[in-house]
């Protein structure tokens, strides 16, 4: 069998593609959980982890209970009305809720057409439908997630240039948006009704 150079670089390039992403995906977890150990000084490695995920499922439960969730509301208010302290935590607790909270921010993605000339489309999610307090009430809130970044921009775009996308899962179309179009879509069956049905 007759080995080419250009045979061993498929060989090679191959094995990078596996072996990085594992090897970084190890590497950042046992980093995590290290650092976790660390800040709670267990000696015995991913007790931490294990401490947190039980005292984080605890609070949860206590926030269920009529006394727990009047004490963390008291304390909610305290917090909100300190000055630069009430800014970070309600921006920290906003952000949480719309990819944990029960009611999710980035389940509405839809198609944003940027430039009528040159057919110009971003990809992003609907943050805000309601912008009455700020006296605008043809315009929509959307969020376009910048590629390879953790980060993104908010517009509010009108709704003629606003398509909704009939793909219900939004966390594969995020990681779609954040690798650049690298990542593939995953096939997911359709939502029986569009959400923007009632904008357009």
């Amino acid at each position: 069998m007759k080995v080419t150079f250009s045979t061993i670089a498929t060989y090679f390039f191959r094995g990078l593609l596996i072996t990085v992403p594992l090897a970084g995906t190890i590497y950042v977890v046992i980093s995590f959980l290290e650092w976790v150990d660390s800040l709670l000084t267990f000696s015995t490695w991913g007790v931490g982890i294990i401490v947190i995920l039980v005292t984080l499922t605890f609070i949860g439960y206590l926030t269920s209970l009529f006394i727990a969730k009047s004490f963390f509301e008291w304390f909610e208010r305290i917090l909100l009305r300190l000055p630069m302290v009430g800014l970070i935590y309600t921006s920290i607790k906003d952000l949480m809720a719309a990819f944990v909270g029960e009611e999710k921010k980035f389940s509405k993605s839809v198609l944003v057409k940027l430039n009528a000339e040159n057919e110009i489309y971003r990809l992003g999610f609907i943050t805000a439908e309601d912008l009455s307090l700020l006296k605008i009430n043809d315009l929509i809130g959307v969020y376009f997630p910048h590629s390879y970044n953790i980060s993104g921009n908010l517009y509010l775009v009108a709704a003629k240039n606003i398509t909704p996308i009939d793909y219900d899962n939004s966390a594969d179309l995020m990681k779609f948006i954040a690798s650049g179009g690298v990542s593939e879509l995953a096939i997911t069956e359709n939502n029986d009704k569009e959400f923007g049905e009632d904008l357009l």
